[in-house]
């Protein structure tokens, strides 16, 4: 059969690191504070050199380093972001072009955080109908640019970041590697939840990011846990199968309690919202890719992807290394 196989990996974070301690000098918070609730302790934010495709064509080059192979050869880009450096074109256009991998196509998907389940899915289902042959999916945000930094509920949860993975198809057996399943879910009736109060057609501003945290935290539980189910019920694995869960790197909390909700051993979930905070579409492969460097990832795990954006939309996705 015909499967995304993961070649490489890779990841990019600006330069410079902003602690708890900093934050609390700025607004009232603590790091005793933001620790309890969130499980983070520090975000990387980028300066204005820095920006999302900048940041994605770094961590682009990096997965294409691992996977040993030519930007010419991919004929795909799906970059996911909420953070785009124009209105248009897209940012895969501008990583397209400074990777000198002109020709194939190059589009941009807005799900906020799970943006990048959402980015792979598409990619992966271009990639078994024949559509591509190779293709590089990324995750990159400058959330920083949209946060109200005078309101300390939302400013001390985020970062900036990206994450890219390359996919290629491949024929392989039924027990051989690659993508094995994903879901998509979204239910816009939750907007006002978690959302930005700006945009070109409506107020013809950028915005700020709102959001009403208590009420995101329960729909996050409930919705990845049932996520996660429906994409083992159909692979036909139990929890107690997977390798690791690489989820969306929200909130320690928010982890802790669908891992509880699914049965799952907290060692294997894996974790980096202590130092890289909510980077949205990029937490899930930054996550991942730390997880690959660090030898924790091998060849032959099962691996499970889920996250949970503003819309709501959410979504996971199954793969064997």
């Amino acid at each position: 059969m015909i499967r995304s196989i993961v070649r490489g990996s890779g990841s990019a974070l600006p330069k410079r690191v902003v602690t708890n301690a900093e934050l609390a000098a700025q607004v009232d918070t603590s790091d005793e504070w933001i620790v309890e609730r969130t499980g983070i302790r520090q975000r990387y934010i980028a300066d204005d050199s820095e920006t999302t495709s900048s940041l994605a064509i770094d961590a682009a080059r990096k997965a294409l380093e691992m996977a040993q192979m030519d930007a010419k050869s991919i004929d795909l880009i799906v970059l996911a972001t909420a953070t785009p450096d124009q209105t248009f074109p897209s940012t895969a256009s501008r990583v397209q072009a400074a990777l000198g991998c002109q020709g194939g196509a190059a589009f941009d998907v807005a799900a906020v955080c799970s943006g990048f389940l959402y980015a792979l899915g598409v990619a992966d289902s271009m990639l078994r109908t024949g559509m591509a042959r190779r293709a590089l999916v990324i995750g990159a945000e400058t959330f920083s640019r949209i946060l109200d930094w005078e309101d300390r509920t939302t400013c001390v949860l985020f970062g900036d970041g990206a994450g890219a993975m390359v996919l290629e198809a491949a024929d392989v057996a039924e027990e051989g590697p690659g993508i094995l399943a994903s879901r998509l879910h979204a239910d816009g009736d939750h907007n006002e939840l978690l959302y930005v109060d700006g945009g070109p057609s409506t107020t013809g501003t950028v915005g700020k990011l709102r959001m009403k945290g208590r009420e995101v935290f329960r729909h996050a539980v409930v919705n990845l846990a049932e996520v996660l189910e429906e994409v083992l019920q159909e692979v036909g694995v139990g929890a107690a199968e997977l390798d690791w869960v690489v989820p969306h790197q929200a909130n320690a909390r928010i982890l802790d309690a669908t891992a509880r909700k699914l049965g799952l051993p907290a060692e294997k979930v894996i974790k980096t919202v202590e130092k890289h905070a909510n980077t949205s579409a990029a937490s899930v492969p930054l996550a991942y890719d730390e997880a690959v460097r660090d030898g924790r990832i091998k060849p032959g795990d099962l691996v499970m992807l889920e996250a949970m954006g503003g819309g709501f939309t959410w979504g996971a996705s199954l793969l064997r290394v």
